[in-house]
C-alpha cells in the first residue's frame, strides 16, 4: 500500500530538484508562456474563459505548482550542502 503522504508532485519535484538545484532555481517560463498565462489570468478575472481556456489554465497552474515545489526542494538541498 502506498503512503498517503507520498504523491506524484513530491516525487516529481524531488526528481527535478535532485538534478541540479541551481538550474532548478534559475528556471523561469519562457516569455511566450508567461504572456499566455497572463492573458488567461486576465480573462479569468473578467469571467471570459472558454472551457478549453479553463483547461489550459489548469495545466499551467499544475506546472507552476510542480516548479514551485521543485524550487523548495532545490533550496533545501543547497542549504544542506
Amino acid at each position: 500500500m502506498v503512503s498517503p503522504e507520498i504523491n506524484v508532485f513530491d516525487e516529481l519535484t524531488a526528481f527535478l530538484a535532485a538534478m541540479d538545484p541551481e538550474k532548478v532555481l534559475a528556471y523561469h517560463a519562457s516569455p511566450g508562456a508567461q504572456q499566455r498565462m497572463d492573458e488567461l489570468q486576465w480573462k479569468h478575472k473578467e469571467s471570459n474563459l472558454s472551457d478549453l481556456e479553463k483547461e489550459e489554465m489548469e495545466r499551467y497552474l499544475v506546472v507552476e505548482r510542480i516548479v514551485r515545489l521543485a524550487k523548495i526542494h532545490a533550496r533545501q538541498r543547497l542549504s544542506a550542502a
